[in-house]
Parts: C-alpha cells; sequence; structure tokens
C-alpha cells in the first residue's frame, strides 16, 4: 500500500529559510554582498536622499555651503532686474542671461533679452528653483547675469593709466574692507570723483563679486581693480612713485578738509568700519585724517566715508 493510501504525513520540507526557494547549489558562487560604496544604485539612492535633506534644509543652508565651496575662479551671476539692465547698459562682460520659466515681461526683462541677443550673450530659460542655486538665494527677480571671474589690473597699471590721461593720480586703497557691496559702493564714488582705480590686498579682503557688481552700478566695468599681495609694500611703492598717501581714521586729529596734499598725486586710504586701519597701513601713511561728525555717529560705513573724502579731494582739485 503506498505512503498516500496510508494517511502518513509526507516527510519531504520546503525550501530552507534564506534561500529564496532555491537550492543550496544555486546559492554558490555569488560571493559576500559588495560594500555600499561598491553599489552604483546606492550612490544613486545617497545622492538623492541628499538632495532632499537640502530642499527640506531650505534655500538658505544650500546658498551658504555654495558660499563656503564657491571657487574663486567661478563665474558670477548677478540677480535684479535693475542690477542686470544697468550691468548690461555698463558693458560688463556677460556670458549668459538667465530668465525665469513664466516670468513677468516688463520694459526691463524685454531690454535685456534684447541687449544680450544683440551682444551674443546665451539666453538659457530655467525654472526659478535653479536661479535661486545659481544666485545663492539673492532676490532676482526671476533674471540673472552670468559674469566670467574678474581679471584683476596690477597696482603700477593703475599710476600708468592717469599719466596716460595726462592727470593727476588719485587711487583708493582698501585695508581690511571685507563687504563686497562697499567695494561696489567705493567703486562707484571712486567713478564719480575722477579715480583711476581701485587697490584691494589679495586676502582677508573683500572681491569683485557679483554683490560688488550689482552695487557699483556697472562702475567696475570702467574702473580697473588691482591686487596687492602685501597692501602696505604696495603703498611703499606708490610712494616711491611720487605718490602721497593719505589715510582715513575716526581717531585722528586732523579734518580731511585742512589736509593740503589732496591736490597732489595720491593715495586715499580707506579702512575697515570696526577696526579702522591696521598698523603697518597706518604707519606707511603720510597723513592720516578724520570726517569730521556728531559724536552720536560712532563711525560711518566705509562706503560713504569713501565718497565723502573723494568728493573733498575733487573739490579742491577743481578749485
Amino acid at each position: 500500500m503506498s505512503g498516500r493510501a496510508s494517511g502518513k504525513p509526507s516527510k519531504k520540507q520546503g525550501p530552507p529559510k534564506g534561500s529564496g526557494g532555491k537550492g543550496k547549489r544555486a546559492l554558490q558562487g555569488r560571493g559576500a554582498t559588495p560594500p555600499a560604496h561598491m553599489r552604483h544604485w546606492y550612490k544613486e539612492k545617497a545622492r538623492a536622499e541628499r538632495i532632499e535633506r537640502e530642499a527640506r534644509a531650505g534655500v538658505g543652508s544650500a546658498s551658504r555651503t555654495a558660499s563656503r565651496t564657491r571657487r574663486e575662479d567661478a563665474p558670477e551671476i548677478i540677480g535684479g532686474r535693475n542690477p542686470v539692465i544697468e550691468a548690461l547698459r555698463a558693458h560688463v562682460p556677460a556670458t549668459a542671461l538667465y530668465v525665469a520659466q513664466r516670468i513677468d515681461n516688463d520694459d526691463r526683462v524685454r531690454e535685456a533679452i534684447k541687449t544680450a541677443a544683440d551682444r551674443g550673450i546665451a539666453l538659457l530659460e530655467v525654472t526659478r528653483d535653479k536661479l535661486d542655486r545659481l544666485t545663492e538665494s539673492s532676490v532676482h527677480q526671476g533674471i540673472g547675469l552670468q559674469i566670467p571671474p574678474y581679471d584683476y589690473a596690477h597696482p603700477d597699471e593703475l599710476v600708468e593709466r592717469a599719466r596716460e590721461a595726462a592727470e593727476v593720480p588719485l587711487i583708493v586703497a582698501l585695508d581690511g574692507v571685507t563687504d563686497p557691496r562697499n567695494l561696489g559702493a567705493i567703486a562707484r564714488s571712486a567713478t564719480a570723483f575722477g579715480a583711476h582705480g581701485l587697490v584691494v590686498p589679495s586676502r582677508r579682503s573683500a572681491g569683485v563679486t557679483a554683490g560688488a557688481w550689482k552695487t557699483s552700478a556697472g562702475t567696475l566695468a570702467t574702473l580697473p581693480v588691482a591686487r596687492a599681495s602685501n597692501l602696505t609694500q604696495t603703498l611703499q611703492a606708490y610712494r616711491d612713485e611720487g605718490l602721497f598717501v593719505v589715510g582715513l581714521d575716526g581717531t585722528a586729529t586732523l579734518d580731511i578738509a585742512d589736509v593740503e596734499l589732496l591736490t597732489e598725486p595720491l593715495v586715499v586710504v580707506v579702512g575697515s568700519e570696526g577696526k579702522g586701519l591696521s598698523r603697518l597701513v597706518r604707519e606707511t601713511c603720510d597723513q592720516i585724517a578724520r570726517i569730521p561728525m556728531n559724536a552720536a555717529a560712532e563711525s560711518l560705513n566705509a562706503g560713504v566715508a569713501a565718497g565723502i573724502a573723494l568728493y573733498e579731494v575733487a573739490r579742491r582739485r577743481r578749485r
């Protein structure tokens, strides 16, 4: 009599646990599970999770990360309709114009698009999210202008520029000014009052960034900015060339209007709002002057101070 007929349970067992229904031999030869860094799908998943985390953290966090990792030779993006128009009108060198999808067109947008097309500047339509990332979350109003890294001049070129124009040299040097917006504001005043260029230190100083371009209202397209590896040595070299150096400092006792050197070949040094002039730069100056003001105001913004001093220089030279 067969086992089936006898009613006895069968001794046959199912597949062992963990075999996925396969026999033992079917699992041989596959080896151990590869580590995470060797699994391409792991990289893709990790990247997607990172992007999702950054999105949840907000644009501000992403922009701070971008600011820390931005390379010095990376292009800059000017955001905002008026700044973009001013930059294009001033013939700021540009490589691309970014326009957000479904943007509300106005005269400024239409002018920017037409100007870019006329000059052969690439026109790219992007999402607002991408434009947020490109402008590092600054106010862009749906439009951004990409400019290449700034080509700094040599400090000697500023003196040559004045001599070629048969003018008395006037140079502005920045000592410890770290806000690009101050650099842009100073460039605007320097252009207005006839300066021949700016000098900034290579380290621990503001450079010509998108923020500087934006504040300068396009004047950086015509006013050269030079970089000095050592500001003190550069100022001494200017003195050797026959220029006088006047530093602005709120602790000085001499008013800027009483400085007799303003009509001479001149370098005006502007210090930071908080620390003022550094010790070595101060010792290199021929004179230290202040801008007189009420005691209620402890100090002036570097851009404002430079504008007042340069106006006084221009006034004296005209007279």
